[in-house]
């Protein structure tokens, strides 16, 4: 490896250190940063990439003021994951991938230190520094596995007992602890150094994620590949915290992502988590207006929806077309249109409505997005629909997605890129269900549901599936299938998929039993028209579910659902059959 030069970064080459540096608004922050970055490439070879996700330039010209600093637009705010995989693009042959703050201070030869510490064990994944804040006092960035007990006791005695036993706190609360060299669970994530080998195997951040608890994901998925995080208390780096405001609504997000963590990882523990996590805000919400807005929000998943999430407007050239078939959708296509309004307008997508045999103002509506294009067809058939669309685009990759399901733009970006790699044909993002309104057999069956393997891997109930350009020649013309989804998954290998860490979207589901069984008669009547049963394995998948006592309960739900959908499905009628009751204007 080359000797580092005095004081410059390295543009191309192998590094020992790749930085990624993730911006909002950090135009009076960064260049302090760079400055001591600089200090440090005059013993470390250093890559310096900045993925700034600011509403305006100012952050950029500062950076591009340095010829020799990577700086790339993120075009929207993807939040602190989505900036990081934007930044991860640019790393190039690096020994180690260094994760920072804008607002950090580094202090003399913390990039040397903790570089010998990552070299020191190769099974070591990921090394930390002590942080300090202004005054020069150790913060509490040190964590512990998020658990029920331990949310339980920070719920509780918060501060009251700062010493109490790791049994009973997240947060590493012992001043002595931050004294010696150790493993630890999971850091703060405003300075993390990985080795080549950890961030290989972790790959993308989570965008669901768009701010907080990212790092407790990332660096357990350290931990899972079979390497250790280690605090080094030697590397020191001062964070002023003056680049990361808060405010009521980013405080609610931090607790319901702690949520949102459990509920990936340890999906069992979920509810009692979100309880213990609830039971901290009733208890200071007396005292506390702000834990009391806090604990609404925590009470009620309907206004999760509404918090802080990531946005994207696109670089002002297509980057992906979007294809929505649409049957007297009227009451839908705005809320499913506004998602997309912004690229859209931009110029970032090309977006076609396709309206087949409709009766309504469905056109009429969608017409008044600008850049938006409206396809009319007399004939009501989704297929056709989809094919007219596809058609009609240039852009790739093209997603076709129903239209009332919710795609945030800010997944785009990051399916895009996905479907780049080498291999890929078709992919879509993460899904989740939107179960606020429903009945409790609708809920069991869709807690059910989401807990089967098949429901991660497949492209189809997501309601959106995207395709390469390859993908999109290998499907098209789709014949007159019930099932385009099914259709289309079946002609994708497994291994030509590419379901990436992204925000999710969010699928209305049916809001009654009998609207759901309605529902299900058309589903399984679609992969039946084309010779697919996939009882047994859906069985099997159904049965290792049934884990604990409320999860046989669900699952016995969703047998039930499936054996009366089975049942009717005995109907030849192939026609555009749909759930009414999410078709309703509401946010």
């Amino acid at each position: 490896m080359r000797e580092p030069d005095e004081g410059r970064f390295a543009l191309t080459g192998r590094v020992e250190v790749a930085a990624v540096v993730v911006t909002y608004g950090s135009a009076a922050h960064l260049g302090p940063l760079i400055q001591g970055l600089r200090a440090e490439a005059r013993d470390v070879s250093l890559r310096v990439i900045i993925a700034d996700n600011s509403p305006d330039d100012a952050t950029l010209r500062v950076a591009r003021a340095h010829p020799d600093v990577i700086a790339v637009p993120t075009h929207g705010n993807l939040g602190y994951a989505g900036g990081i995989n934007v930044g991860l693009q640019y790393v190039g042959d690096a020994e180690s991938v260094l994760i920072l703050n804008p607002d950090l201070r580094v202090h003399a030869g913390v990039l040397r230190t903790l570089l010998e510490r990552l070299r020191a064990d190769p099974g070591r994944g990921a090394v930390v520094p002590r942080i300090v804040d202004e005054t020069g006092a150790t913060s509490f960035s040190l964590f512990r596995e998020p658990a029920v007990l331990r949310a339980l006791g920070d719920a509780v005695l918060g501060p009251l007992w700062p010493g109490r036993p790791a049994a009973l706190s997240e947060c590493v609360r012992d001043p002595r602890a931050y004294g010696r060299e150790q493993d630890v669970d999971w850091a703060t994530g405003a300075a993390v150094l990985f080795s080549e080998r950890a961030a290989a195997a972790v790959g993308e951040w989570d965008e669901r994620f768009f701010l907080y608890s990212e790092e407790t994901d990332v660096l357990r998925r350290v931990r899972e590949a079979g390497l250790t995080v280690r605090y080094v208390p030697d590397a020191v780096v001062a964070h002023s915290q003056g680049g990361s405001g808060s405010s009521p609504a980013l405080e609610a997000l931090l607790e319901v992502n702690r949520v949102r963590y459990v509920r990936k990882h340890a999906p069992r523990r979920a509810a009692s988590y979100r309880a213990a996590v609830t039971v901290g805000a009733a208890i200071r919400a007396p005292r506390s207006a702000r834990h009391r807005r806090l604990l609404g929000v925590l009470r009620d998943e309907r206004g999760w929806h509404d918090l802080p999430a990531a946005t994207w407007r696109g670089p002002g050239s297509p980057q992906a077309a979007i294809v929505i078939p649409a049957f007297d959708e009227a009451a839908v296509i705005e809320r499913t249109l506004s998602r997309l309004a912004e690229p859209a307008a931009a110029g970032s997508l090309e977006v076609v409505v396709v309206c087949n045999g409709c009766t309504d103002d469905t056109a009429a509506r969608a017409s008044t997005f600008p850049g938006v294009r409206v396809v009319e067809l007399a004939e009501g058939s989704k297929p056709n629909a989809i094919n007219a669309g596809i058609a009609r685009t240039t852009a790739r990759p093209v997603l076709v997605l129903d239209a009332d399901i919710e795609l945030s733009s800010a997944a785009i970006p990051g399916l895009v890129r996905a479907l780049r790699a080498p291999g890929a044909v078709g992919g879509r993002p993460p899904f989740e269900y939107d179960l606020a309104r429903t009945d409790p057999w609708v809920r069991s069956y869709y807690r059910a549901r989401s807990r089967m393997p098949a429901m991660s891997t497949a492209l189809w109930g997501a309601g959106v599936y995207a395709l390469t350009r390859e993908g999109a020649a290998r499907v098209t013309p789709i014949p007159p299938v019930t099932a385009d989804d099914v259709y289309v998954d079946r002609r994708v290998r497994p291994v030509e998929k590419r379901i990436p860490p992204l925000a999710p979207v969010r699928v209305r589901v049916p809001l009654t039993a009998p609207a759901l069984l309605d529902t299900l008669v058309r589903v399984r009547r679609g992969p039946a028209q084309q010779g697919v049963d996939t009882g047994d394995s859906t069985a099997r998948e159904l049965l290792r579910t049934a884990t604990s006592a409320s999860h046989a309960w669900d699952a016995a739900v969703y047998a039930a659902f499936a054996l009366l959908a089975r049942r009717r499905a005995t109907s030849a009628r192939v026609r555009w059959e749909r759930d009414g009751s999410t078709r309703v204007a509401t946010a």
